[in-house]
């Protein structure tokens, strides 16, 4: 996707003055020439002076937020406040017409996300699901061979991912929904929907809770997703290992290896290995600026009256899988989803590829983690 060639920007207000915020979409925000800051809300008022300083931008509290919505100074939201707050925050700002980039996950139920699609049924506007990822070439890439049958018919798909995250972290102590399957989990369980091109139909999972760690949660968590052809797909996510991802996904021809596939930063450069044929290959476009791609992204979509991928029912059919996962480590048993076709999904035109950012520094940051990988 090329730079735009009219002169309008969407003026975006950003809700939720968090570590991905500061440290990563509004740097990135600058990065798109089609987008701009106009305004940041914040329950920290305090803190929001020195934001207004730094951002040049004004501040509103979470009280005022009605007042923001009808005060025509922005035209699209950018919602990443916990996860439970999504519905609270993404309903006023759709049903007042304005246009919302939602962080993921979409909501922390499936009657959260279907309040969600029908306030922007109302309000008329566009909703994007922060799926950075939908932006970046590599993954664009890997989804569309993976369609156009590369690795012939998909067999199975394996992925893991996981990171140190400290016990004193916010994260750490807000049950199921601020672990790591929502945090994590979210990544391969889209990733493989795309590259199967097919909806799960059975969920199991198993936990555990790390010893010596205080955690309200399994903190390590293994999945297995069986789709209705029979497919299998499973992944392990952890908050209590080393940094770690990856995925697999092999076929009737051949397989691919993809490593880093899930993560963010100046210099990670998604890359994946195929084997076809008896025959390997590497492939890397480099590192870009992910935050920045996918605002520019829904820029243009807002700017030329197009419905933006990932939408809402993306976002939701993915909750739901959350949802049946929380379910199976409750109850130990499998747990069966509702068949649903598949979509199209991810296309090669949504690629923008914009240079990256310099890392943060740590005075900049406004959590305990260098990097997230929101």
């Amino acid at each position: 996707m090329t730079q735009p060639t009219h002169d309008r920007k969407i003026r975006y207000a950003v809700i939720g003055c968090g570590q991905i915020s500061l440290q990563s979409f509004i740097p990135g925000l600058e990065r798109a020439a089609n987008s701009t800051l106009a305004a940041l809300v914040t329950g920290d008022m305090h803190k929001g002076q020195a934001l207004e300083t730094r951002y040049g931008v004004r501040v509103w509290h979470y009280d005022d937020l009605p007042d923001l919505l009808a005060s025509g100074e922005v035209d699209a939201v950018y919602l990443a406040t916990p996860n439970a707050l999504h519905r609270r925050y993404a309903v006023p700002v759709l049903e007042a017409g304005l246009h919302l980039l939602l962080e993921k996950p979409m909501a922390t139920s499936v009657e959260d996300c279907e309040a969600i699609l029908q306030a922007r049924r109302r309000g008329g506007g566009r909703l994007m699901i922060a799926y950075r990822l939908h932006c970046e070439p590599g993954t664009v890439e890997l989804v569309s061979r993976c369609r156009n049958g590369d690795f012939g018919a998909p067999v199975g798909f394996s992925s893991v991912f996981g990171q140190d995250v400290p016990q004193s972290n916010h994260r750490a102590h807000g049950g199921y929904w601020s672990g790591p399957v929502p945090d994590l989990g979210n990544y391969p369980i889209n990733a493989v929907r795309h590259m199967f091109g097919a909806e799960p139909v059975e969920v199991t999972a198993t936990g555990t809770r790390t010893p010596g760690r205080t955690f309200n949660f399994d903190d390590t968590v293994s999945v297995v997703l069986r789709f209705a052809d029979g497919r299998i797909a499973d992944f392990m996510v952890s908050y209590a290992c080393a940094p770690v991802e990856g995925l697999t996904l092999f076929g009737s021809r051949g397989s691919v290896r993809a490593m880093p596939c899930y993560t963010f930063g100046s210099s990670v450069a998604i890359t994946y290995t195929t084997l076809i044929d008896g025959k390997e290959d590497r492939r890397s476009h480099g590192p870009v600026e992910q935050f920045g791609g996918e605002a520019f992204y829904f820029s243009e979509c807002i700017l030329n009256n197009r419905d933006p991928e990932p939408d809402g029912e993306d976002g939701l059919r993915d909750v739901r899988v959350l949802v049946a996962v929380e379910a199976a480590l409750r109850t130990g048993k499998p747990q069966s989803l509702p068949p649903l076709a598949g979509r199209e999904g991810i296309r090669e035109d949504q690629v923008v590829i914009l240079p990256p950012l310099a890392e943060a520094c740590e005075s900049d940051l406004t959590g305990v983690m260098p990097q997230a990988v929101s």
